[in-house]
């Protein structure tokens, strides 16, 4: 049986203090209520940061440039209905200040508290590398 595949990037955005910003799955959205790290779908001819600096321009009104997005590990995950793939990216250099302009609540949160955050299942694991890295 085939199992269709979504890629998604995901950043952690990494301010002075240490802390990663995470962002609320607004209402009307599948997994409403949990706490992920911004980014999202690559469209197809993207590669994934260039879905970063799009996502994070659109979705948190900051600008980052490529060379500051650090590949640091990726998720495979299967849903029931498709299998996500989601490289995440480490970024503490960027232009502006993040604001929430899709719906969603954001909040900043030190490495070792990010796990008092429910989450999507593929980002679950996510929380390790950070945690180890930061």
């Amino acid at each position: 049986m085939s199992m269709k595949t979504v890629l998604v990037a995901a950043c952690a955005l990494v301010d002075a203090d240490g802390r990663v910003l995470l962002a609320q799955r607004p209402p009307g959205k599948s997994m409403a209520g949990l706490w992920e790290f911004p980014g999202g779908k690559v469209e197809p001819g993207e590669r994934p940061e260039e879905t970063l600096i799009r996502e994070l321009r659109e979705e948190l009104g900051i600008a980052v440039s490529e060379p500051c997005l650090a590949p640091l590990t990726f998720a495979s995950h299967v849903y029931p209905d498709f299998h996500l793939l989601m490289p995440l990216y480490v970024c503490r250099r960027w232009e502006g200040i993040a604001r929430p302009l899709e719906g969603q609540e954001l909040t900043w949160v030190k490495p070792s508290r990010l796990r008092d955050y429910p989450m999507p299942p593929a980002d679950e694991p996510l929380v390790a590398h950070l945690v180890t890295l930061l």
